[in-house]
């Protein structure tokens, strides 16, 4: 069986469970975070299969998934970076620190890097303002940002994934 094959028997098994609930229709938004956990994205393929096992259109499940923000509809980067672009992160800088990412990484907002590491997205607020300028990558929070910091950071993350991939930094940890 093949890694495709594995990811949508497990989200097959998902919906399987669902449909056993009162209104399984209803939990169309919690199948999609489980497709979207099982293959990082909503593709077509996915919604394909989704609207199969749901009795739903394709039409009905991309309206959901286009309308919540949550849902990425492209493949993304393992690191997804959110700079917060509220005003008080835009007051102090973001702007500064979305052009020294964007230098950084040869990356524009909604891409992902060609290496598929990074994918810069906007926020309009993470909720941290008193750690303005920040930026959040995946789960964790870097704030009080200035633009070397934030190269600092993801030539950190850079690094990481070089040793990871036993690739020689030059020294450089």
């Amino acid at each position: 069986m093949n890694m495709f094959d594995e990811k949508l028997r497990s989200l097959t098994e998902y919906i399987e469970e669902v449909k056993n609930r009162e209104n399984p229709k209803s939990y169309l938004i919690a199948v999609l975070h489980k497709a979207q956990g099982i293959y990082g994205y909503i593709s077509k393929e996915v919604v394909n299969e989704v609207g199969l096992a749901m009795g739903l259109t394709p039409s009905h499940i991309w309206g959901v998934a286009t309308f919540y923000h949550y849902f990425n509809l492209a493949p993304v980067g393992k690191y997804i970076i959110s700079i917060c672009l509220g005003t008080a992160c835009y007051v102090k800088g973001a702007a500064q620190i979305l052009q020294a990412i964007k230098e950084e990484l040869a990356v524009e907002l909604g891409q992902t890097t060609i290496d598929q590491l990074f994918t810069l997205q906007e926020a309009r607020c993470l909720g941290a303002c008193g750690l303005a300028p920040l930026i959040m990558i995946n789960d964790k929070v870097y704030g009080r940002l200035t633009p070397n910091k934030v190269r600092e950071i993801l030539k950190s993350y850079k690094n990481k994934e070089n040793i990871k991939n036993g690739v020689n930094t030059g020294g450089i940890v």
